[in-house]
Parts: C-alpha cells; sequence; structure tokens
C-alpha cells in the first residue's frame, strides 16, 4: 500500500486505500520579452473621448457588437496569409492558400467543403482591417454555401485592437471553432479573436500586455490615462458579452506592453479563454433542451466535465487533445441517433479516421488512469 502511496499524485488519487494527499504545486506566472510590441501587440488607435468629454469632429461614438457592413471591393490580404482546407487533420497539410478575397475567389476556396461540411481557415498573420473582411466574407460564403463546421486555427501576435473586435463580433454571430495548436500563438489582441469561439481548444501559447496608444495626442499621464479607460470600457464590454472575465482587461494594465504575460492553463480556464464559450453555451441549452431533450445535454454536460479531466493536460498536442475527446465521446452516447450534428465535436464525423495516429494512442492512455467523474473544471472542449 505505501508502495502505492508514492506514485505520482495523478495515479495516487486512483490508487485504491491510498489516503496520502499531495501539496498542490503554485503555478507561476510567465512573462516575456518582446522584441517591438508594435509588430503586432495590441495596438489602439480609434478616437475616444477627450478629457473634456467632447466627440472628436465627425467622430460618432463607436456601437458595441456592430459588425463592420459586408462589402465586397476588391482587398488584399496583406497583413497574414490565409488557407482554407476541408480538413480537420492539419499534419497532413494547412490546405491551399486562398489567392485573394473577393466573392467568386472565396466561393471557388470553399465550395470543395461543401460535401463534408467543414472547413478550416488557417491564418497566419497580424490582426488588422484585412483580417476582419477575411472572416466576414469567409462566414458569409460558408453560410450560402452550407458548410456550418467551421474552424480557425489561428498563429498570430497581434495587432489593431478595434480591428480584433470587430472580428470577433464577426465571428461570435457564425459559430466558429478557433484552434491555437502546438507551435502557433495568440498574443495580445489576437486574445480578443480568441474569445469570441463558440469553442475554443489551445495547445499554444496565449499572452497579454497593456494596448498602445499609437495615436494619442496626450502630453500627461493623466490625459492618456483617461484616453486608455475609454479603450479598456470598450474592452471589458465586449469580454462581457463574449463570456470573458473582465479581470483579463484589469491584468492587461498591468503588464508593460514591452513585456508579455503568458497566461496558464488553468487562467485560459478561469478567464473564460478555454473550452465552451459560457455565453454561447447558455444560448445553445434551452434550444438543446427542445430539440434534443433533456437527457442529451444531460450527458453533453457530463461529457464536458469528463473531457475536462481526462482529456486537458498541457504536454498534449491539439491533434492528440481532440482525438481523446472523439474517443471519449462513445462513453456519453455520443454522436447522438437524433441529434449527430449538435454532439459534441461532431466536425469530426466525417473524417473518423484522422485520428488513427500515434497522437491518439497517447491521449488515450494519458487518460486512461484518471476518472472521468473527478475534479470538475470549468466548461471546456465541446461542440
Amino acid at each position: 500500500m505505501l508502495a502505492r502511496c508514492l506514485l505520482p499524485s495523478l495515479l495516487c488519487a486512483v490508487a485504491v486505500g491510498c489516503q496520502v494527499q499531495q501539496e498542490a504545486v503554485p503555478v507561476v506566472a510567465e512573462t516575456v520579452e518582446v522584441a517591438s510590441p508594435e509588430d503586432g501587440g495590441a495596438v489602439s488607435t480609434a478616437p475616444v473621448e477627450p478629457v473634456n468629454g467632447a466627440q472628436p469632429n465627425g467622430v460618432s461614438k463607436p456601437q458595441p457588437g456592430v459588425p463592420l457592413p459586408m462589402d465586397w471591393a476588391p482587398l488584399e490580404l496583406a497583413s497574414g496569409t490565409a488557407r482554407i482546407s476541408c480538413e480537420l487533420d492539419y499534419a497532413a497539410g494547412d490546405g491551399e492558400p486562398l489567392p485573394g478575397l473577393e466573392r467568386e475567389t472565396v466561393d471557388a476556396a470553399l465550395s470543395p467543403c461543401m460535401e463534408r461540411g467543414v472547413l478550416r481557415l488557417r491564418y497566419e498573420g497580424k490582426i488588422a482591417a484585412d483580417f476582419t473582411a477575411l472572416m466576414q466574407r469567409v462566414a458569409l460564403v460558408a453560410d450560402d454555401l452550407g458548410v456550418d463546421k467551421r474552424v480557425l486555427d489561428i498563429d498570430s501576435s497581434g495587432g489593431m485592437v478595434e480591428d480584433a473586435i470587430r472580428a470577433g463580433d464577426a465571428i461570435g454571430g457564425s459559430r466558429w471553432t478557433i484552434w491555437v495548436r502546438e507551435g502557433s500563438v495568440c498574443h495580445s489582441s489576437c486574445v480578443f479573436v480568441l474569445g469570441a469561439g463558440d469553442v475554443r481548444m489551445i495547445s499554444g501559447r496565449v499572452g497579454i500586455h497593456r494596448i498602445i496608444r499609437m495615436s494619442s495626442t496626450a502630453t500627461t499621464r493623466v490625459e492618456l490615462n483617461t484616453e486608455l479607460r475609454a479603450v479598456y470600457g470598450r474592452v471589458r464590454d465586449y469580454f462581457e458579452r463574449n463570456g470573458v472575465a473582465t479581470a483579463v482587461a484589469d491584468l492587461m494594465m498591468a503588464v508593460p506592453n514591452r513585456n508579455l504575460r503568458l497566461l496558464t492553463p488553468q487562467e485560459l480556464q478561469e478567464y473564460g479563454l478555454d473550452g465552451i464559450n459560457p455565453v454561447q453555451d447558455d444560448l445553445d441549452r434551452l434550444a438543446l433542451m427542445r430539440k434534443c431533450g433533456q437527457d442529451f445535454v444531460a450527458r453533453r454536460d457530463a461529457f464536458v466535465r469528463a473531457f475536462d479531466t481526462r482529456c486537458k493536460r498541457p504536454d498534449l498536442e491539439l491533434d492528440a487533445l481532440n482525438a481523446c475527446g472523439v474517443e471519449l465521446r462513445a462513453d456519453f452516447g455520443f454522436p447522438d441517433s437524433a441529434c449527430p450534428a449538435e454532439s459534441p465535436l461532431s466536425e469530426f464525423d466525417s473524417v473518423a479516421d484522422v485520428f488513427s495516429t500515434p497522437g491518439a494512442d497517447a491521449a488515450q492512455q494519458g487518460s486512461a488512469s484518471v476518472d472521468a467523474g473527478a475534479g470538475v473544471s470549468s466548461p471546456a472542449g465541446g461542440g
């Protein structure tokens, strides 16, 4: 019995009769320096109310939650690169480059995804107005083509705050899962994009820092802080409507913009940036109850809890994390015969052989030693 209690704490928790309690290991927050906060970062240039409270001439007060109107004018994607794939297995590649943002070009790129109803948009680059247009246009064409399962596979060091919020509003209204896979990052203003997803799956690094006011006319600390308060007010409103803790905005204020505060897996869950979007979960619950029944919702909730305890491990790559979830679904009767499209991780139903890989085996082995009903944490990993 003593030998069992000398096993690592994870195994000790399920060893019969083992009563030794392990002390929790404190999580140390990691802060790193960035070479140039202007190259990415969280940059704000939008006009704000000056110290006297008057509106700048000719500038209307921004309306929160209102996306930019659709505009199909020719536009070059200069801030990054976009690739479209109808496959979720990123080990096989990221699909074909999207050569332009014209309606005909986007339609041609997404048409092959109609058969399976799944698309993955891989974006690498900065957050700017052209990224916002990319998300709006791809979402609209996907709606028209009936491609309902959508993954934004992002790698971004950040960019413009206001463009990230507008992109987030477009994402929040069009049902996206967001991946930050191993080797990728989501830093600074990219966090606003991350917060808007229906589901967030993270194996890469997520970091935040203070917003930079590049167009400020402030000459004193009081004037600059007044501007920043207005910007952070918009940020808090945005976080609230997407179910992200407003404490993230407060934490951003405390990190110099030449540093980057990397969020731990625990913080990502506590702040509502990982797993199922809590606001969308509330919206979906009543609709699922009506369409699929109370038993479906109860099994879905149980799956989410089990996914957190059996699959969420910091060392897992994203494909292994997904594989663990797909394997776990069967224990809870998913995909459901009456509601297959609403079942967790239903985007993988047409590509069931994706995870016949060593990564899937590693995920299964890693989850086998943890009981599905233990250690419930915040929701994560639905679909």
